[in-house]
């Protein structure tokens, strides 16, 4: 781990979801990379997708967004010489933040199946108390690949003072209802054909590892890892070995509730309506190859913005690499986000 970087975390009593009920305590883990300014007004929020977490900007960070860790650093294009890097895992995810997998204080048992849904408009709130915390008032930016990119476009429609960018990669304002409803059911289909599945209280009857590792390797393939396997394989049954050994890793560290929480989360994720609350600069980054975001999207999306009076700005990056592209063909486009980070 870099001398500058360091893995913390935040705790707050008493945290009021959008559904009204209250969450008796919330921890949320975040790294850091960087130094805080003696004005704290140097802080780039980085937001990390739906499966990884911090460790979206280690160096080799195993994420299916590809590492992070070529963007984010001392003299990259999130310059840490500059720039206080704040890498928060979102609340009901599986790496150090409040989940399924916590105690729940008031019964002293995992929450399990019983943790309330959440919203993206949940995840950024108790972002905004981790900045809090901290004393920082107002970012440089907000930057952040498919999920991410989801909670950097709530951040600039609930706080619209609070940063001077946004740079949404790989991702779009709204998930259609559809989309995300079909994902649930077919994350449940999955999962409850476990015979540990339980309802979703596996934790004490030896868990649902091979569903997950079965979810993981289909999600592997949308996201276009069999064309990075190629760079180095050729042979069909190896690329097959390599997702499934990928997919094992990813799984064992991943909570299967956590999957179910950030999919629900999703159900009402539509900032389309609120984009003239937009104050920061935007810069908005989609990939020729990838099929969860396609490129299309820029004809729906750009207009939407400068509809609603945004100073946007838009980048195709170039990849083979699919909904990877972000982390895998970095080069492509950091010299763009550089220049957006210099232009705020």
């Amino acid at each position: 781990m870099a001398a500058d970087q360091q893995s913390r975390n935040f705790t707050t009593a008493d945290f009021r979801l959008q559904s009204g009920v209250v969450l008796p305590e919330v921890t949320i883990a975040y790294r850091t990379l960087g130094t805080l300014s003696p004005a704290r007004d140097n802080a780039v929020l980085i937001t990390h997708g739906n499966t990884s977490g911090p460790q979206m900007i280690d160096p080799g960070g195993s994420t299916g967004e590809g590492s992070w860790n070529a963007l984010v650093g001392p003299g990259k294009a999130v310059d840490t010489n500059r720039y206080f890097a704040i890498c928060p895992n979102m609340l009901g995810s599986s790496y150090g933040s409040t989940n399924a997998m916590s105690l729940n204080p008031e019964t002293g048992k995992r929450y399990g199946p019983d943790f309330p849904d959440i919203t993206v408009r949940d995840i950024v709130a108790t972002q905004r108390l981790l900045l809090d915390s901290l004393g920082i008032e107002k970012m440089v930016a907000i930057v952040g690949p498919s999920y991410g990119g989801f909670q950097a476009f709530q951040w600039a429609v609930d706080y619209p003072d609070a940063m001077k960018g946004i740079a949404p990669v790989v991702t779009s304002p709204r998930v259609p209802r559809e989309r995300s409803e079909g994902n649930v059911a077919r994350l449940m289909s999955t999962l409850s054909q476990n015979p540990n599945w339980n309802g979703g209280d596996y934790y004490d009857v030896g868990g649902v590892l091979e569903s997950m590792i079965e979810i993981r390797g289909a999600t592997l393939k949308t996201y276009g890892i069999e064309t990075r396997l190629r760079d180095t394989l050729s042979d069909p049954d190896e690329i097959e070995k390599a997702i499934r050994e990928e997919a094992t890793k990813w799984a064992e560290g991943f909570d299967a509730n956590s999957l179910l929480i950030l999919a629900k989360a999703l159900r009402s994720f539509d900032v389309t309506g609120e984009l003239g609350r937009i104050k920061a600069k935007v810069l908005y980054i989609l990939s020729r190859t990838d099929k969860l975001f396609p490129p299309e999207l820029e004809g729906q999306v750009m207009p939407a913005l400068k509809a609603a009076g945004v100073d946007a700005d838009y980048f195709l990056l170039d990849s083979d690499y699919g909904h990877s592209a972000s982390g895998r063909d970095w080069q492509k486009w950091a010299p763009r986000l550089r220049a957006f980070m210099d232009g705020l």
